[in-house]
């Protein structure tokens, strides 16, 4: 089984930052380009930053720019979301997933899981 664990959610303050890590076991994390998404209650899941195998090239939601950065460490199989400027509409669960392609289109970021499934996510709330 692929398997992308998500941590370092929490609750913070608006304006505040937490930076999100996606581990992955049972895989070469290098072998994939990796997506970032939310999903906040009753919205459908979206994509917000995405990075290639490579980690040379990056995007992000029109949302995020300018305050989220995506990064990622391939020797600890790890892919990072920076998170600063945290305002209360980034309340969300956030997800990993291995993605296939990764585009800007308009403000939005088309992009989709290459798997089926999903972890359990981590929750970012952003409430004063």
């Amino acid at each position: 089984q692929l398997k992308l664990v998500e941590s370092g959610g929490g609750l913070v303050q608006p304006g505040g930052s937490l930076r999100l890590s996606c581990a992955a076991s049972g895989f070469t994390l290098e072998d994939y380009a990796i997506g970032w998404f939310r999903q906040a209650p009753g919205k459908e899941r979206e994509g917000v930053s995405c990075i290639s195998s490579s980690g040379v090239r990056a995007n992000y939601a029109d949302y995020v720019k300018g305050r989220f950065t995506i990064s990622r460490d391939n020797a600890e199989n790890t892919v990072y979301l920076q998170m600063n400027s945290l305002k209360p509409e980034d309340t969300a669960v956030y997800y990993c997933a291995a993605i296939g392609p990764c585009r800007t289109s308009g403000t939005i970021l088309e992009v989709t899981a290459r798997f089926g499934s999903w972890g359990q996510g981590t929750q970012v709330t952003v409430s004063s």
